[in-house]
């Protein structure tokens, strides 16, 4: 038996990267594996799993699993809790791992080995990566990885997880057969004189032994951070720093959303000459082509935006942002905590709210979880791109891009406005302990590339699926609904308003008229409820179908700005700042809140946000005659 063990890593061979947060984990699962991954959802829980494959020189492969991050194995929080269950062989759908490869800051000993000491005890083969080791040579930390290994009894190989040779050494250690062995069995852990002592008391005779145990010099992010966390500067640069980044949201996207507006016009104009005229043809270029080339043209603006947030989290800016932001949170009720979730709901809601684990603070928690969707997340931006490029004009003001300052001000009125929603919470619910931010604070550092580009790849590749799945499914239902039944004989009206999709609009727009929606726009609404960028090529649909004799939907941007007014225009950005959510985001709030109430509460709130907002900025609107 035991020589079968030495002998394979069989395909099925499970090691788990384990380490505390901003340790260079995800950057070594990233370095290991490649672009052979998948993100999935641990069973039952929302919390993500990210599982990928490691092919060692040998030709043998092995299953790598990036657990959350930890500082200890008393967990505190849901992450935490799913890292000890991993480990102890408790989670559900996932068996326990063959190896544990604990990644720890060569950087921070002190903290990072309690860590280490706490898995061993668990009786899973273990070994230590120590990672950062570049970092350490150059402030000066000597380290010796056999002296480390023959402290703790484990092996131990240093890392960088972020050079293209970084990770030599430990995929060599993976490739020795007796490193899959239990502890016990391997090798002999030594028992120093202070064995029986606490774990912390443990490393600190551990790192005096080894000379490591001297305070570390001042930094160069010391100095950055003495302007940077500035009181008066810091705030100063963080909004300069997102207003920059919005300006070049549209900026940069210009000339690559133009080449796939034309790719999508050409592609519908040849297919639509090859088909004779009826449902076929009306189904693939109305339905098909428009609808998914309606969405896709947002991908640039949507990867610009992503590249800002890995490139500011790369460098070890955004811990910096949450602390910036602390006082104000402070003012509401909330602590710099909930920043983090609430940025992550700038990308989507849904990581938003499952970042609320993190936060200890019941009464915290929840407020962050009910106030996370208001922040804009990127399936607006495609609305917001179509309303802005119809309505606003391309032009400079103050040397600054006028399109790029609207963009910049809806996503302000999203913040100020959970802001306020979170202030009124603080004053009609019962008052929790805000607590503290503490936060580690990781050195400033270059964003890597490889790192940056593998995460705008995954986040493209998310888009892609949602443009190849859902919103493909949704625009075809849409496209049924507004095709049947056929017009009656002598119609003189375009088909659409005689289809199950017109009556329902025309319907809804008795309950939207009030706020300057006509019934295309309340057609759009229903399947944004599912995922709000389909509601641009739903509008494309419909006013493809919309269209009589020769006037076919070639671009949706000209076809809006004629038959809208600037008033509905402007009203339909106000109700996407706090539109109800998409049924995925609520189904989320469910699992994490334990049941639909807080679900309902969400919905229903959001609605009377954004209707109330929508109202007063239509009459507003109307009264300054842009009606």
């Amino acid at each position: 038996m035991t020589e079968a063990v030495v002998h394979l890593h069989p395909a099925g061979r499970l090691a788990a990267l384990v380490g505390n947060p901003n340790a260079g984990k995800t950057a070594l699962f990233n370095r290991l594996t490649g672009s052979n991954q998948k993100v999935a959802n641990y069973a039952g829980v929302t919390i993500e799993r990210k599982e990928g494959r490691l092919a060692l020189p040998s030709g043998k492969t092995v299953r790598v699993l990036d657990l959350p991050g930890t500082y200890s194995l008393h967990p505190r929080s849901p992450d935490e809790r799913i890292t000890c269950e991993v480990l102890n062989g408790t989670a559900r759908g996932e068996k326990r791992p063959d190896l544990v490869v604990c990644v720890v800051d060569a950087t921070n000993l002190r903290r990072s080995l309690r860590l280490v000491l706490g898995v061993k005890r668990m009786g899973l083969p273990c070994v230590v990566a120590l990672n950062m080791a570049d970092l350490a040579a150059d402030r000066g930390i000597r380290l010796d990885p056999d002296a480390l290994a023959s402290e703790l009894g484990v092996p131990v190989v240093s890392t960088v997880a972020v050079q293209g040779e970084g990770d030599a050494a430990l995929r060599a250690l993976l490739e020795r057969p007796e490193i899959w062995q239990p502890t016990t069995t391997r090798m002999p852990v030594p028992q120093p004189p202070g064995d029986e002592l606490p774990d912390h008391e443990r490393v600190r005779q551990i790192l005096e032994r080894l000379g490591l145990d001297v305070v570390a010099p001042h930094l160069a992010s010391d100095r950055i951070d003495r302007v940077v966390l500035h009181p008066v500067v810091g705030p100063v640069l963080l909004a300069v720093l997102l207003f920059l980044v919005f300006q070049a949201v549209f900026a940069w996207a210009e000339a690559p959303m133009a080449w796939i507006e034309g790719a999508t016009s050409w592609a519908g104009n040849r297919v639509g000459a090859q088909l004779p005229a009826g449902y076929l043809r009306s189904f693939i270029t109305d339905g098909l082509i428009a609808g998914a080339g309606g969405v896709i043209v947002f991908l640039p603006q949507v990867l610009i935006l992503f590249f800002f947030i890995l490139v500011l989290e790369e460098s070890g800016y955004l811990p910096r942002a949450a602390f910036l932001l602390d006082r104000i949170m402070g003012g509401v009720g909330l602590s710099g905590r909930s920043f983090i979730p609430l940025l992550s709901s700038f990308a989507c809601a849904i990581p938003g709210i499952m970042a609320t684990r993190t936060i200890a603070n019941p009464r915290d928690r929840l407020v962050t979880i009910m106030i996370a969707p208001m922040m804009t997340c990127s399936a607006r931006l495609p609305v917001y791109a179509l309303l802005i490029g119809a309505f606003i004009p391309h032009r400079q003001v103050a040397g600054m891009e006028l399109q790029g300052l609207v963009l910049f001000a809806l996503y302000l009125a999203g913040i100020l406005g959970s802001l306020l929603v979170a202030w009124v919470l603080k004053r009609t619910t019962a008052r929790g302990l805000v607590r503290p931010l503490m936060m580690e604070l990781p050195t400033y550092h270059w964003p890597h590339l490889r790192s940056v580009a593998l995460g705008l790849w995954q986040r493209a590749a998310i888009f892609m699926k949602r443009v190849g799945t859902i919103i493909l499914v949704l625009t075809i239902a849409l496209w049924f609904l507004a095709s049947f039944p056929a017009p009656p004989a002598g119609a003189t009206r375009p088909a659409i308003e005689y289809s199950i999709a017109g009556m329902l609009g025309h319907g809804l727009s008795l309950l939207l008229a009030p706020i300057g929606f006509n019934w295309q726009i309340s057609i759009a609404l229903v399947p944004g409820l599912a995922a709000r960028e389909v509601a641009v090529s739903a509008l494309g649909t419909v006013y493809a179908l919309s269209a009589t004799g020769d006037d076919t939907a070639q671009a949706l941007t000209p076809i809006i700005a004629q038959s809208w007014s600037l008033a509905t225009a402007l009203s339909l950005l106000a109700w996407y700042v706090f539109a109800p959510q998409c049924m995925a985001t609520l189904a989320t709030v469910k699992r994490e809140t334990g049941g639909w109430k807080w679900a309902l509460v969400m919905a229903g709130y959001l609605f009377a946000l954004a209707y109330l907002a929508s109202f007063v900025t239509y009459r507003a609107a109307l009264a300054l005659g842009w009606g």
